[in-house]
């Protein structure tokens, strides 16, 4: 097993030990063995959809815990595939990128309609499959920030997905019509049995004060996480919190003092808590992304990472490039890092 206390350094002790005052544990729905019949039960979701999910939870070095692992691979669309996969050519070949989430014990494996349709035949019953429908490309100049759809929800169905996922790019103006287009294509997948996942990003340039970058402050991005609920995704994909007081700096919108005062402390986990808790209090899961790969931290950042997300009482970790810009056993050495924690009696909900 991973030394987990090793990985976190000076902050160990931090982590490991903290308790969450603000909004405490036992008012959050925790992810565990027994998380639909405890909690997604209670919803309108169809069996169907159910039993997917259980596919996600059952597969992988975690299976059975109600913990996510997945390997995300849409950078190939997102950043360019040359930026993606040059530092690691063999993962130009989607079937590598298969390989990778079943030798690194994945729960599932999120990549593009082109990436999954090449190798469904072999894989789909081998791994779940999450198929992203929409991407912001950046071959387009000037850029912008906007989702485009590259696939429909039934074709994530007849290749054999489990889920489908989808960005919003909330705070922009093509928010809007992201919201509505998004909202159409979760209720399909819902009423075709498959599971929603959204990656509930921020996108303004006003979330930018004073040399402070407000994209991943806990207020904004909570608030992110609230409406991916409401759009009914069963599990939120949103950045850990780097900061807080968002509203506040950029000046608009609506916030309450006791956000600042009682619900958070300055403490990454209790921002995390914060995350959860705007996830209808951990009925829509929360798994915060693992970020690019910075090259030797990886590791270490990716342990501390799980770490405050398990502890705030989210449900996974979902990371890519720091997995998969490697070589084939130090992505896996990296995935089962992150697996260990969820793995760990010792690291427990704060």
């Amino acid at each position: 097993m991973t030394d987990i206390a090793a990985l976190l350094g000076s902050d160990a002790d931090s982590l490991l030990n903290h308790t969450c005052q603000g909004i405490p544990r036992d008012s959050v729905h925790l992810p565990g063995p027994d998380f639909i019949d405890r909690v997604m039960a209670d919803s309108d979701r169809s069996p169907a959809v159910l039993r997917n999910m259980q596919s996600l939870f059952n597969h992988g070095r975690m299976a059975g815990t109600g913990y996510l692992s997945l390997l995300p691979v849409d950078q190939g669309i997102e950043h360019s595939a040359g930026a993606s996969f040059a530092p690691n050519p063999r993962y130009f070949d989607p079937a590598n990128i298969v390989e990778l989430a079943l030798e690194g014990g994945c729960n599932g494996v999120a990549s593009t309609l082109g990436v999954l349709s090449s190798v469904a035949r072999r894989y789909a019953h081998k791994i779940p499959m999450i198929l992203k429908l929409n991407h912001n490309e950046t071959l387009s100049y000037p850029a912008i920030y906007d989702q485009t759809l590259f696939a429909d929800v039934e074709q994530a169905h007849d290749m054999g997905c489990v889920a489908v996922g989808a960005t919003i790019y909330f705070g922009s103006h093509e928010s809007r019509w992201q919201i509505m287009e998004i909202s159409e294509a979760f209720e399909r997948a819902h009423q075709l049995g498959m599971v929603t996942v959204l990656w509930a990003y921020l996108r303004n340039p006003a979330f930018k004060q004073e040399g402070a970058d407000y994209h991943a402050s806990a207020d904004l991005s909570s608030q992110a996480n609230h409406m991916a609920a409401t759009l009914k995704a069963d599990i939120v994909k949103q950045k850990l919190p780097e900061n807080n007081g968002g509203y506040r700096a950029v000046g608009f919108g609506h916030t309450h003092d006791k956000v600042y005062s009682e619900l958070t402390t300055d403490h990454p986990i209790d921002l995390a808590r914060y995350q959860v808790a705007n996830c209808f209090m951990g009925r829509a899961g929360l798994i915060n992304s693992g970020g690019g790969s910075k090259g030797h931290s990886d590791l270490g950042e990716a342990v501390r990472t799980a770490v405050i997300n398990k502890r705030a009482g989210g449900m996974g970790l979902i990371s890519g490039r720091k997995a998969f810009q490697k070589s084939m056993p130090e992505g896996v050495e990296l995935l089962h890092a992150i697996q260990d924690v969820y793995l760990s009696k010792d690291v427990t909900v704060a």
